[in-house]
């Protein structure tokens, strides 16, 4: 994320139109409870604010891929786009969610986590590929099979949603939250996101 200070920054509520009220009123009714980050810019487009967040309910809260390897996706996300609210928001809860210290430190350097159950390191290479080539080998695709159609498809919305969510951020300049974990700063970024999703095996 580039520095500077905030951009499309929240409303004054009184200012708010009819829409935008009900946008919010969705967001802090429903299991968010509050509304936060990439919410804080979307409510300059409350209808598409709306839609876009019951896509985000789904994935988050119905979701048909296993805690871990939702939460995983997320940081994957995360540090490819640079983006430190969704770093410091799903970084505790992939703690919470069992993915463990050494795997998140190895996303947080764009490796290929070389511990945690095997799921954690196929769904990196999927992710990883899905944002290097948009697209999955037959062979990629052959080992995430044991996840089933649903689980595939909601860990390629998962990638697209939280991308659409790390450039608004990136674009607005959300602060990450108070107290949060940050993003560290990454070393040798171009020689690592060039290479093969497995070439860390």
């Amino acid at each position: 994320m580039t520095p500077g200070p905030q951009r499309l920054p929240l409303p004054p509520e009184e200012a708010w139109s009819d829409e935008q009220h009900q946008a919010a009123q969705r967001i802090v009714s429903g299991p968010r409870g509050e509304l936060y980050g990439p919410f804080v810019p979307l409510m300059h487009s409350p209808e598409f604010m709306t839609r876009l967040q019951l896509v985000g309910e789904h994935l988050r809260f119905g979701k048909a891929l296993d805690d871990d390897l939702f939460e995983l996706t997320i940081l994957i996300v995360a540090r490819h786009w640079d983006q430190g609210f969704e770093w410091g928001f799903h970084r505790p809860l992939a703690n919470r969610a069992g993915v463990p210290e050494a795997v998140v430190e190895d996303v947080a350097q764009c490796r290929r986590p070389s511990g945690g159950r095997p799921g954690l390191a196929e769904v990196w290479d999927a992710v990883h590929t899905l944002l290097h080539r948009g697209s999955l080998t037959d062979e990629l695709y052959d080992r995430l099979s044991g996840l089933g159609p649903k689980a595939i498809v909601e860990l390629v919305g998962t990638v697209g949603y939280y991308t659409t969510l790390a450039l608004m951020m990136n674009v607005a300049r959300t602060p990450p939250p108070d107290g949060a974990p940050a993003l560290p700063p990454l070393g040798g970024r171009a020689a690592v996101r060039g290479g093969e999703p497995g070439s860390a095996r």
